[in-house]
């Protein structure tokens, strides 16, 4: 069948259109979700069918997504072959652990070593995912799924010396901690290449804010590139794909807006182990509707994360903050973008919250380092900050990334109002969330919301509580319309 495009994004996902009344449909009794493998010369891809019934596809032409597009790079008028694929060896590892059994190794390996080839669906993967939530896999097996991950991908080796790392496991709307702690860090000359994810379940993943102010996709010789010069990046990790199989969990995860402890542990410490890292400090923010909910899930968590590092020999430790509401003002790519320049330029209006957060992660990190002593990491920190070595480190890590630019600014806002007078007694993280996501974030990157206002904050009937920001009159309109009943701040009226 010839081959064309289809121009359509199916986010990472292999997708191929073919006619309904094709033959090669009615030979192989393909019908709509079959799994193909399609035969390119020498390369092969195993996509996911969807069968089209109008003109947008002619009966001897198959259309590929943009996903299956890129990983095939097909030249003008070139035609493929069509025939159902082996089934994936894993799939017995998979029906175990749906029926709650424990896997092993070889067992870890063979469904990671599938999920890359794209032999196992997206449907075939959300039931891991599922199968894997809450206790369903202990210590070992998380060990076991970062040692298949790792495997499954690149590892960068930067010779001797140390190399520093910090994680946020998330939850925490606006806690944009990792650019400032970055600069910090890599100012005060250690090596710290960070590779982050873009957003999950939130609005805003660090490599979304960053992304609005210098290039994010850099490939690994780029990435090395930048750290040789500057000691230090803030790159996407899906680009270098250095746990390419935690991509793809990623990709499931998404939609079904969750994660399990042990794939959180796997998905972490697979990235940080493959990007050389030696010392890793982890933020664990801890609150009513944090990603972690409890003191008691945070060291449970904390428990699994020092296991898996310790058998690879990473020196880990984890600081756990507060987690009871937002961090900064902005909620969002851009927005969060923005509080991290006014506190690397120690404006007079910078989130004196996101300032603090960050000099108490890149001094404990400071810490972690042998021969520095404790408790003096905060103090060099606020120095590195106050002097402008900070700020002049990021924007020379942005330009040898491609260039930095300004965050830009949404077409569209609006203020949320007090519906009664009080005291802010508590604010629902995941609402406010839910709010930005709503009003396009990170997909539209100005998107998101504003807000200064913290529990113990009085406020008035009428003043404003939160602006959102959209791209569109549409989506402004869905993200208010949420708010208007989900009541992310609650307030308690004052005798």
């Amino acid at each position: 069948m010839r081959v064309i495009r289809a121009g359509i994004d199916t986010y990472q996902q292999p997708v191929v259109y073919m006619h309904r009344d094709c033959e090669i449909c009615r030979s192989e009794g393909f019908v709509a979700m079959t799994r193909v493998q399609m035969q390119l010369g020498h390369r092969t891809l195993i996509a996911t069918l969807n069968v089209v019934v109008g003109d947008m596809v002619a009966v001897d032409e198959v259309a590929l997504s943009e996903a299956a597009w890129n990983a095939l790079a097909p030249e003008p008028g070139v035609l493929a072959s069509f025939r159902h694929p082996e089934p994936a060896a894993s799939v017995g590892a998979l029906r175990a652990k749906v029926f709650g059994e424990r896997l092993d190794e070889s067992q870890y390996l063979a469904l990671m070593q599938d999920a890359v080839a794209s032999r196992l669906s997206d449907l075939e993967l959300a039931a891991f995912v599922a199968a894997s939530a809450g206790e369903r896999m202990d210590q070992g097996e998380a060990t076991a799924l970062t040692r298949a991950m790792l495997a499954v991908g690149q590892r960068l080796d930067w010779g001797e010396g140390l190399v520093l790392d910090k994680h946020c496991v998330g939850g925490l709307p606006g806690n944009r901690t990792t650019p400032i702690v970055v600069a910090i860090i890599a100012a005060l000359g250690y090596r710290i290449p960070k590779t982050s994810s873009r957003a999950i379940t939130s609005p805003a993943g660090t490599a979304d804010t960053m992304e609005v102010m210098a290039p994010v996709a850099l490939d690994l010789p780029a990435m090395r590139r930048v750290v040789e010069r500057e000691g230090g990046c803030i790159v996407w990790g899906g680009n270098v794909r250095l746990s390419p199989a935690d991509d793809i969990m990623i990709r499931i995860q998404r939609p079904l807006d969750f994660d399990s402890d042990g794939q959180l542990v796997a998905s972490v410490l697979s990235k940080k182990i493959a990007a050389g890292s030696t010392h890793v400090l982890i933020d664990m923010p801890v609150g009513p509707t944090a990603k972690v909910r409890s003191e008691v899930a945070g060291a449970h968590l904390a428990t699994r994360l020092g296991g898996t590092a310790s058998a690879f020999g990473l020196e880990l430790d984890v600081y756990r903050s507060d987690g009871r509401q937002p961090v900064g003002v902005g909620i969002g790519p851009a927005l969060e973008a923005l509080d991290v320049l006014k506190v690397l330029r120690n404006d007079a209006d910078a989130p004196a919250d996101l300032r603090e957060r960050s000099v108490a992660l890149a001094g404990a990190l400071l810490e972690m380092v042998p021969g520095n002593a404790a408790g003096t990491g905060a103090s060099r920190a606020n120095e590195v900050l106050d002097s402008g070595r900070a700020l002049a480190k990021f924007l020379a890590i942005c330009e040898a990334q491609g260039g930095f630019r300004e965050p830009p600014h949404a077409e569209f806002t609006a203020d949320v109002t007090a519906g009664v007078s009080g005291r802010i007694a508590a604010i629902d993280n995941r609402r406010l969330a839910r709010i930005a996501k709503l009003a396009g974030a990170p997909g539209s990157p100005a998107a998101g919301l504003a807000t200064a206002l913290r529990i113990g904050h009085v406020v008035q009937r009428g003043q404003p509580l939160f602006a959102v920001h959209a791209q569109s009159r549409g989506e402004l309109a869905y993200a208010l319309e949420y708010a208007a009943t989900a009541a992310p701040f609650a307030v308690e009226e004052v005798a």
